[in-house]
C-alpha cells in the first residue's frame, strides 16, 4: 500500500487526493472552474502535490466536525490530506484573488 500512496497527488487548493492520472482526466471535483487542471499534466503538477501527511475519507462534510475542522465542510465527499506541503504558484494565486476567491493556504505547520 506505501508504494501506492507515493503515487497519489492533493490538491493545493482543497487538499482533495487522487492519482495524477485522474486529477488530469477529471480535475479537482472541488477545484476545476478555479484551477482548471483537466488535460493538463503540467497544470496538475503545479497545482497539486505529492508531499502530503494522512488522509481523512469524507462521507458526509456538511455534518463533519472533521470536516469543519480541516476546512472541507463545503466540499464534495472524497479523500483529503490531513496537511500538505507546497503552495500554489504566485500567479494562480493573485488570479484567484482577482476573481475574489480567499486562498488559504493548507501547507504544514510543525510549529
Amino acid at each position: 500500500m506505501a508504494s501506492q500512496n507515493k503515487k497519489l497527488r492533493a490538491c493545493l487548493l482543497c487538499s482533495f487526493v487522487a492519482t495524477p492520472q485522474e486529477f488530469r482526466k477529471e480535475g479537482c471535483p472541488n477545484c476545476e472552474q478555479l484551477l482548471e487542471m483537466k488535460g493538463s499534466s503540467e497544470r496538475v503538477m503545479e497545482v497539486t502535490t505529492g508531499q502530503f501527511d494522512g488522509t481523512i475519507a469524507l462521507i458526509n462534510p456538511t455534518k463533519s466536525w472533521v470536516a469543519k475542522w480541516q476546512r472541507n465542510d463545503k466540499h464534495l465527499p472524497g479523500v483529503y490530506a490531513v496537511r500538505v506541503q507546497g503552495t500554489l504558484p504566485e500567479s494562480t494565486i493573485e488570479d484567484l484573488e482577482a476573481r475574489g476567491v480567499k486562498v488559504n493556504s493548507r501547507e504544514m505547520n510543525d510549529d
